[in-house]
């Protein structure tokens, strides 16, 4: 490809932010589509140094981790107000943006919705539903009505003002959004793949055991009955957003005319 002067456009691979709250969290399905795509990943591990990216003009795309904090949490983790602002910033320059769990909670908060605390326990597989707007759009479409996904979380939040639904369940209505062309909130794990949750189980065992008695003993079982859909269903939501970035060209001159 070359530009109206002449000279090429050097294809870059594209850059994406990630934004991790919590040691270990994991990109699961969400690695392997990246990977598929080329991209180049730099981490920012908040929950260590508070750092985030300076500006959106490093990166094509930025994603969100889960985290056991709360949106609200500011006190105790004093970066989020920057981050909140941050994924405001990435949404309204057109980026592609995703908030996973936390991520998307605070996504939501960064659109002018409220977040809801505690009233929303889901933990293990769980069936989600795809609402009409869901079925039509890029990130879920090739789902059907429902699928299986992995969950972890107890807060929820409002629709934002603008944003469409496009999942819901029983115990948290906004499973997920999108505002505008390629901003996109998930309540639900879809990167939290049958690896992810194996490492998550050795790596929280006394938690999981506190909010979900019992799910340690069974989960070989529940792996077996609904771990391959749902890593399926991860993948390809994970694919579905990677197709989404909007990669920035650098245009450089090149050898000869040099």
């Amino acid at each position: 490809m070359v530009s109206s002067d002449g000279r090429p456009y050097q294809e870059e691979p594209m850059r994406v932010a990630v934004i991790e709250n919590m040691r270990n969290t994991g990109l699961g399905a969400l690695a392997a589509a990246l990977d598929e795509a080329g991209a180049e990943i730099e981490w920012f591990r908040v929950w260590q140094d508070g750092i985030l990216p300076l500006d959106i003009s490093g990166h094509d795309a930025l994603v969100v981790l889960g985290g056991e904090q709360s949106a609200l949490d500011d006190e105790t983790h004093p970066y989020l107000p920057e981050l909140v602002r941050l994924t405001r910033r990435f949404g309204d320059a057109g980026k592609a943006v995703l908030g996973i769990c936390l991520g998307s909670q605070i996504l939501a908060r960064a659109y002018g919705a409220d977040n809801h605390l505690g009233i929303a326990r889901e933990f293990g597989w769980h069936r989600i539903g795809v609402t009409a707007d869901g079925r039509a759009d890029p990130l879920l479409s090739a789902l059907g009505g429902e699928f299986t996904i992995f969950e972890w979380h107890a807060d929820t939040f409002s629709l934002p003002e603008g944003a469409v639904c496009l999942a819901s369940s029983p115990v948290a209505e906004n499973q997920a959004f999108r505002i505008g062309r390629a901003v996109y909130g998930t309540q639900f794990h879809f990167e939290a793949n049958s690896d992810v949750v194996e490492q998550w189980k050795a790596e929280f065992p006394d938690t999981i055991a506190r909010i979900a008695p019992g799910w340690l003993e069974k989960h070989a079982e529940l792996a077996v009955r609904h771990g391959g859909a749902a890593d399926a269903a991860g993948l390809a939501i994970a694919r579905a957003w990677v197709s989404l970035i909007e990669r920035e060209e650098v245009e450089m001159l090149s050898q000869a005319s040099a």
